[in-house]
């Protein structure tokens, strides 16, 4: 199972990525804009934020397959191991397949339905981004697309994972792994919510009350 930072906060990063066994970062040019720094600044950091290891995840902005494919090869000038994103539209179709045949891994996102993530696995991506809690916003059911997804890549694109995105509750990230989905990317606010139980906390301030209380300083 891999477990990804949805963000490109540097800060965050590297303060989670000495709690959550993270397997790298994932990006988007909404993220990125909503940083205000450019890719070949905060791809970098970002890398270093995870001490040098995990991958990085960046989409490219084009809409027409050779474009795409251009802007794959200077994402990759920045971080050589990056893998590419791409929108999984008719080009972005097309892209996957040219930039298969370079050795360019990619991820086929902004996926709504399994036949479409099924396109871009046979197509040659290396992962497929379901966008579960966007998929439920327009009345479908985030989960059993996962599901379905998940069902037709072991079936017929077993080199290819779901890395299942668009989260809003921990409870959705959860359900998406036990369908079976090998990895997901969390949001910073998601990722959070995981390690901040309440009852957890105030748990943890009974028992050193009590210890006070019986011993009168911490520590054995």
């Amino acid at each position: 199972m891999e477990l990804y930072l949805d963000t490109s906060d540097v800060v965050a990063v590297r303060r989670l990525a000495e709690i959550f066994p993270l397997a790298g970062v994932t990006t988007n040019p909404s993220i990125i804009a909503s940083g205000k720094r450019p890719l070949k600044v905060v791809l970098p950091e970002l890398q270093q934020a995870l001490g040098g290891k995990g991958r990085l995840f960046a989409q490219v902005m084009a809409r027409d397959a050779e474009q795409m494919v251009e802007e794959a090869r200077k994402l990759r000038a920045i971080i050589p191991d990056l893998v590419v994103k791409v929108p999984v539209t008719a080009q972005g179709l097309a892209a996957i397949k040219l930039l298969k045949q370079q050795g360019i891994p990619t991820l086929g996102t902004a996926v709504y339905g399994a036949a479409q993530g099924l396109l871009a696995a046979l197509a040659g991506a290396e992962y497929i981004a379901p966008y579960v809690n966007r998929i439920d916003a327009q009345g479908g059911n985030g989960i059993q697309t996962v599901k379905e997804l998940q069902q037709l890549l072991t079936l017929h694109a077993p080199e290819t994972k779901v890395l299942a995105a668009s989260f809003k509750t921990p409870r959705q990230a959860l359900d998406c792994l036990l369908t079976g989905c090998e990895s997901i990317t969390l949001p910073l606010d998601v990722a959070e919510q995981m390690i901040a139980t309440p009852a957890v906390s105030a748990a943890v301030e009974k028992f050193e009350q009590d210890w006070l209380a019986a011993f009168g300083a911490p520590g054995f």
